[in-house]
């Protein structure tokens, strides 16, 4: 795309936070809810799937959960403001205590990097801990999260080349994404 369109200047911003695109917070979202507002260009993209992981070192050190309430014996990384989509979660899953978590943040990058540096168990997408040979999903018969996306844009943005062309991309990218994150999924729960 940068060689396509050498111009075209992105600027990204990482956040969970959903951003009003009707007050132009953002051009473009990639959203893991359904969006709602009105006068909003969305394509839904799919899903991926969530699952426990763990670094093989830290699972050397402390031996691999089997159940959810086996859990609570171990080091969890996890949110630190709980969300409508993680308190929808507790029920179901509550071996993921936020009061537990030995380790807290918001952003699933930090989260992520914490469950690579061998910190502790934490959640992530699926296809993102397969391409670490060193994660190990963790009780993936019991714990898969569906987890669908969407790409938003203002319909207004529709007709403008910068914004069609990003949107198209990440379209296209992020389709190529979830079809192998399915695949990752599939194969870790055979496993």
């Amino acid at each position: 795309m940068r060689e396509a369109y050498p111009d075209l200047v992105i600027e990204l911003a990482l956040s969970n936070r959903v951003e009003n695109l009707l007050n132009r917070e953002a051009d473009i979202a990639v959203r893991m809810v359904r969006p709602e507002q009105a006068s909003l260009i969305a394509r839904r993209i799919g899903e991926v799937t969530l699952g426990v992981h763990a670094h093989r070192a830290y699972l050397e050190r402390r031996g691999s959960p089997e159940t959810l309430p086996d859990l609570a014996g171990h080091t969890l990384i996890g949110f630190d403001q709980a969300t409508e989509f993680t308190r929808s979660l507790q029920p179901q899953f509550g071996g993921f205590d936020p009061a537990k978590f030995a380790l807290r943040s918001d952003n699933d990058l930090a989260q992520l990097a914490a469950i690579r540096a061998g910190y502790g168990i934490g959640v992530c997408q699926v296809g993102l801990a397969k391409r670490d040979p060193n994660l190990i999903r963790l009780m993936a018969s019991l714990f898969a999260v569906k987890l669908g996306m969407w790409i938003v844009m203002h319909e207004d943005l529709k007709t403008t080349t910068r914004c069609r062309v990003v949107f198209d991309a990440l379209v296209e990218g992020l389709a190529r994404y979830v079809a192998n994150d399915k695949a990752a999924a599939e194969a870790s729960c055979k496993a």
